[in-house]
């Protein structure tokens, strides 16, 4: 390195460099302030635990935004994370150190007090709910006087210059949340107001990000942030902040050694609040005292991929920035940085096809500037080019301008970490996975599309589910918008940097990501007590390919069903059993075991439906209708997949279903939500004709039923999509019209909340159609037998010849048609699936 000019004098003693964590203005201060002081070692705020760590930071598979991670070794899910992104000043006196030959080591408290304390946090946390709880059971008087609560530093990020985790900046140079007996104190806005700055966030960046990298002394903002910061300190103490008089004196216990070893040339890079304790005189003895007794776990540290989306304070991190691709972007960009920025947004408006040219960002250029000089700032900010982008290239519109905050400001940046960083053998495994799947953790949300009849597409599915069940939301399935078959699947995903603890917590369950997922199953399946959770896990099982978890699941699944008596238990239990049975064909499972528990529930349900459906409150009816509609659909596979079995007792499966459904429909006792439903799926499954469904309708709404009763019987047949039916069959839509008509004034109000729920389901223009149908009233008399009424515009019967004339265009569309009368069976097959 070759000086420029003589080096800026300094005084005696070590350089104490106070920054604001994730600040691209203290972050270049930092390199510059080391590159003229050449210290002898950095020292830097962060957990000691991890100075092992800091020779991977020169690896060039280490790329930030990362995080150090602390977990307890005995609970993994209780952690602590430090991050650091390209323009964190910690980061940046990392790699000075690294690149310069110099050792670096971290002073903050060790991870192992961070986490007992967050422990002890907890407890209290805990304790004073239960005591709040009991006072209000008590009714405990009212005491007036200022909210009163404990500092949250556990969420809070070690030595954050700002406000913690979840808070909101406090008004006023007192700036306070009250803690204890102290005010919580924020001193970015304090000092902004002691500025004339309304805005903690506009005055550090006119007085920090926007300076220049040509400063002549670059220890000059240190000495003039420390002088601040002392002031503030002397004025408010700790803060409010009573645990970071135990943090700081383990820093000058460690500083007090670096000093023995190597002199003054040491570097010290620390949150600005710590400089003026940093500098105090104390003893040695005092020191150690205050560390005297602390708590302590087990640790074990690492690190993780971090976002930028989480180092935004709108995720719920109190990292102390809210744009942190902006300050990325200030970091990188050392002239012209307002021309770079808006050159960039007019090129994701570009991809997203709006209409930006170059004379758009030359303009939003001259009006970010005008706005920053009647606003007396010394250069544009995030504030004044987002006024621009607004103005200039979104017409206006804040739709645009979101995307530009998302993308842009924000950002969807997902550091990376090399393999040789420590990890539990768990992460290794996923790691190893996902490089075999090809299938890499992204910040940014994506879909997954799945065809599960290729091994890749197979094994993504499986690894997936395994992770689901462990309790890592890597993935969330989602509705496919193509194929319906079986053989699809869509999920939608995204990496957290939290999952990272997920997986470590996962880890006491087994070092594979099949043999973790194994042992957790068989551990569910045992602590389930509810019959539909157990068979919930039969169907991850299989989802997930689990084959040797399965015998167990099945075991408790029979205990569970012999036991249990409560019919809905059974309905709530049946469906996703039997949609288990369905995975074999695509996924080569042996679905054999569940074959016989799912017919043994049928049987029990088939008993024990119509007693269960009677004496029944409105609520309960219209769940007891939800289990009638959802075991309907799993009789009609069961009886499908049970076609091709052996077993010569089973293949009536679905008659015996349609003896059920007859007797609720024709049970008095059952609610009228329940007996218009059964009526209604036996006629769309051909068990009963128009003409007997049309009878029971018209008992139903005959003049001696209640209003109430009869409403419900009309939900439960033409609820859930009925709308068509009423359409094509103007005899029913006569019943009820004739029906509705005649429901006396005074009753009128009691059913029109049902009537209006059922209705308002339907499709728009079915309701239009059905609107334009009733003020049409009957239609003219049809010459056929019976005489029934037929609607103009709607034939009596099916059109066939016209249907069949259909077909050939399907089929082209549908890629089935290979020679000239006839069709590709297994693409056909491939489709109805």
């Amino acid at each position: 390195m070759t000086d420029s000019g003589p080096r800026p004098a300094r005084r005696s003693g070590p350089l104490l460099l106070g920054v604001r964590h994730h600040g691209p203005g203290s972050a270049r201060a930092v390199r510059a302030a080391l590159d003229a002081a050449c210290p002898a070692v950095v020292l830097i705020e962060g957990p000691p635990e991890a100075d092992a760590l800091i020779p991977l930071a020169a690896d060039p598979d280490l790329r930030p935004p990362v995080a150090l991670l602390a977990h307890a070794v005995d609970e993994p899910g209780r952690s602590a994370f430090w991050p650091l992104a390209e323009f964190s000043p910690e980061w940046v006196a990392v790699r000075w150190a690294l690149r310069h030959g110099v050792p670096a080591r971290f002073i903050d408290l060790p991870a192992t007090h961070t986490l007992a304390w967050q422990e002890q946090e907890q407890e209290q946390e805990q304790e004073q709910k239960q005591k709040q709880k009991q006072g209000q059971e008590e009714e405990a008087p009212v005491v007036s006087g200022p909210d009163k609560r404990a500092p949250d530093c556990g969420s809070r990020a070690p030595g954050e210059l700002g406000p913690a985790a979840g808070e909101q900046a406090p008004d006023g140079p007192a700036a306070a949340l009250v803690a204890g007996d102290q005010a919580r104190v924020d001193p970015l806005a304090v000092l902004a107001e002691a500025a004339g700055y309304d805005d903690p966030e506009r005055w550090w960046e006119d007085v920090v990000e926007h300076r220049g990298p040509g400063e002549r002394d670059p220890f000059a903002p240190f000495d003039a942030l420390a002088e601040a910061m002392g002031a503030l300190r002397e004025r408010f103490g700790t803060g409010g902040h009573p645990r970071d008089a135990v943090r700081e004196a383990h820093m000058r216990l460690r500083l007090r050694d670096a000093r023995k070893e190597f002199g003054d040339a040491v570097a010290v890079v620390c949150g600005a609040w710590h400089v003026p304790a940093l500098r105090e005189r104390t003893t040695v003895t005092a020191d150690r005292a205050l560390l005297k007794g602390l708590p302590k776990v087990r640790t074990d540290l690492t690190w993780v991929p971090w976002t930028h989306r989480r180092l935004a304070r709108s995720s719920g991190y109190g990292a102390g920035i809210d744009s942190p691709g902006w300050y990325g972007h200030l970091f990188r960009a050392l002239d012209r940085p307002v021309e770079r920025w808006l050159t960039r947004v007019a090129g994701l408006l570009r991809e997203e096809d709006m209409i930006v040219s170059s004379a758009h960002v030359i303009e939003a250029v001259r009006l970010a500037e005008t706005l920053a000089a009647m606003r007396g700032r010394p250069l544009p900010g995030l504030g004044e080019t987002m006024d621009a982008v607004r103005a200039v290239m979104c017409d206006g519109s804040d739709v645009p301008l979101s995307l530009v905050h998302d993308r842009l400001v924000v950002g969807d940046v997902l550091g990376e970490v090399p393999e040789s960083a420590p990890a539990v053998p768990l992460q290794r495994d996923l790691a190893r996975q996902q490089r075999s799947l090809r299938i890499r953790p992204e910040a940014l949300e994506r879909e997954l599309e799945l065809d599960l009849r290729g091994d890749t597409d197979a094994g993504r599915s499986r690894l997936l589910h395994r992770l689901r069940l462990l309790g890592v939301g890597w993935g969330e399935p989602a509705r496919s918008r193509g194929s319906t078959g079986t053989f699809r699947e869509t999920w939608r995903l995204r990496w957290e940097p939290e999952l990272a603890v997920k997986v470590a917590e996962a880890g006491v369950w087994g070092t594979t990501v099949l043999g973790a997922t194994q042992a957790k199953a068989e551990a569910d399946a045992t602590a389930a007590t509810a019959l539909a959770d157990v068979t919930a896990l039969a169907e991850q099982c299989l989802l997930a390919g689990l084959p040797d978890a399965l015998p167990v699941v099945m075991r408790v699944l029979a205990d569970r069903a012999a036991l249990d008596t409560d019919v809905g238990h059974l309905a709530q239990a049946l469906p996703a059993l039997v949609r288990s049975l369905r995975y074999g064909d695509v996924r080569g499972t042996d679905t054999g075991a569940l074959t016989g528990v799912a017919a043994g529930l049928a049987e029990r349900i088939f008993v024990g439906l119509p007693p269960a459906c009677t004496s029944l409150d409105a609520d309960a009816a219209d769940e007891m209708r939800g289990h009638v509609d959802a075991v309907h659909t799993a009789v009609g596979l069961l009886a499908e997949t049970l076609a091709g079995t052996a077993d010569p007792g089973r293949g009536d499966l679905r008659e015996r279903w349609r003896t059920v459904l007859r007797a609720l429909s024709l049970r008095d006792t059952a609610p009228g939500v329940i007996r218009g439903r059964a009526v209604r799926l036996l006629l769309d499954d051909g068990a009963l004709d128009a003409g007997e469904a049309a009878r029971l309708m018209g008992l139903a709404l005959s003049p001696g039923t209640p209003p109430p009763d009869a409403a419900a019987w009309i939900e439960g047949f033409v609820g859930g999509g009925g709308g068509l039916l009423l359409v094509h069959d103007d005899r029913l839509l006569g019943m009820v019209d004739a029906w509705l008509t005649g429901v006396p004034a005074e009753a009128f109000t009691d059913v029109l909340p049902l009537l209006r729920r059922t209705f308002a389901a339907y499709e728009p223009g079915v309701r239009r159609t059905l609107g334009e149908l009733v003020r049409r009233g009957p239609g003219e008399r049809a010459d056929r037998p019976g005489g029934h009424t037929v609607t103009p515009g709607f034939a009596a019967e099916p059109d066939i010849g016209r249907a069949d004339a259909v077909l050939p265009v399907l089929r082209l569309l549908l890629g089935l048609e290979t020679e000239p009368g006839t069709i590709d069976d297994n693409r056909l097959a491939g489709v109805g699936t």
